[in-house]
Order: C-alpha cells, then structure tokens, then sequence
C-alpha cells in the first residue's frame, strides 16, 4: 500500500475514533454523574481524551498531506501534545479517586456504565490494533502514540467494568475508586513515552 492511501488510511480511524468516544464519553459521563461514580467519569474523561488526540492526529495527517516538508516538525507537536492528554487524564482520575476513597463516598450501581466498558472492551482492541498497523506501515510516531491511548482506553474499560461489577453484585464501593486508580501508572508511562519520543 502506498504512502497516500496509508495516510487516509490513518486519518478514516483517527475520525471514527473521534466520532466512537465523543458518543462513548457522553454516555460514561452522563451515567458517572447519575451513579457518583468516579471510575465511569474518569472513563468518559478518558473518552475525551482520545478524541483530542485522534484530533491531533487527524492535523498532523491532513499537514503531511499538504505539505511534505513540514511533516517531521508537526510530528514532533503531536507527539508533545498527545504526551500531555494521558498526564492531564491520570492527574485528575487520580484526585477524583483518592478524594471518593477518603470521603468514603459510596456511587450507585451503574448498569448503563458496565453497558459501555463491555461495548469499549469489544470496539477498542480491533481499532487499536489497526491504528498499530498503518502507523508502523507510516513509520509514523504520532499514530502509534494515538494507538497507546487507544490501548490505555482499553485497559481503563477493563479495570472500570470490574469496579463497577464489584460493586453492583457485591457493593465493594471502594472498588469503584480502586479501579480508577489501576490505570494511572499505564497513563504515566504513556505520557513519558510520548515525550521521549520526540527525542
């Protein structure tokens, strides 16, 4: 496949991961608010915070398209600001949790929640697995970013959905908190990854 069809390629599923988790995220939130869950807000947030990025990325491709010369300059702006949504996103699951947690703060049992993260758990490994596939076709840094925080979005979706059936079927509620602290190392780590990438 040729460089130009890898590229439209890139750009269909960074607009259909847009299109996926603006949808995605309303629902988690709107049902994370009516629970009081944490985990399912810091799901939803997560969400937006793939839609920024699959955004980023969708600049960065449509720059390559236009103006060659100037790819390897945007790439580095995209790596950085990708980097910066997985630190903004572990910093604020992180203070929502340890806040519920210290608060003992119990959330309602979501239904609608687990609805979603099953639904995430099925959509999100095919579209991270894809984004893998062409950025290493593109050799392109940015796309393999996008596709880490489209895995970090699946290992949030699997550590939310057993905080919120724990809690449903056995009302563990610190399980809810819990789970949404599991993901922030992973969040860190990506973060850093897409910093030093640019090096």
């Amino acid at each position: 496949m040729d460089r130009s069809r890898l590229l439209s390629r890139a750009s269909q599923l960074a607009y259909f991961t847009v299109a996926w988790n603006l949808i995605e995220g309303a629902v988690a939130i709107w049902a994370g608010i009516a629970a009081g869950s944490d985990a399912l807000l810091g799901f939803g947030l997560d969400s937006g915070v793939e839609s920024l990025s699959g955004t980023v990325l969708i600049w960065r491709l449509n720059i390559e398209r236009k103006e060659i010369e100037r790819a390897e300059e945007v790439e580095e702006k995209a790596l950085k600001l990708i980097g910066m949504t997985f630190f903004a996103l572990a910093a604020f699951v992180s203070y929502e949790s340890v806040t519920t947690l210290l608060r003992a703060e119990q959330p309602e049992a979501s239904w609608v929640g687990i609805g979603v993260t099953t639904l995430s758990l099925i959509v999100m490994p095919i579209l991270a697995r894809r984004k893998e596939q062409v950025g290493k076709a593109l050799a392109s840094r940015a796309v393999l970013a996008d596709s880490a925080e489209t895995w970090a979005c699946v290992y949030l979706s699997a550590v939310v959905l057993a905080g919120l059936t724990l809690n449903a079927f056995f009302g563990w509620w610190w399980a809810d908190p819990v789970a949404a602290l599991g993901v922030v190392g992973f969040l860190v780590k990506e973060g850093r990854e897409a910093f030093s990438d640019e090096d």
